[in-house]
């Protein structure tokens, strides 16, 4: 299995429902960030996550909500 493949894979089955919350390193991967970068992220506010019990989940939007934020930021600068 190629390395591309390995980061274009979806964290569930084929078919499957669409997840909600995504796991720190799902969202990491969405962002193509290092997970220490998606926690640092999420410890600032600017990547909405919950805590569910003791884990942390980021929602699904979130990652596409972080990336929109950024590039509205890069056109006013």
């Amino acid at each position: 299995m190629s390395i591309a493949s390995v980061e274009t894979a979806q964290p569930v089955e084929v078919g499957g429902p669409t997840p909600v919350l995504l796991t720190v390193k799902e969202a990491a991967r969405c962002l193509r960030i290092g997970r220490t970068t998606c926690f640092g992220l999420i410890r600032t506010g600017e990547l909405e996550s919950l805590t569910i019990g003791g884990l942390r989940r980021v929602p699904a939007d979130a990652p596409a909500a972080y990336l929109a934020r950024r590039r509205a930021e890069q056109r006013a600068a």
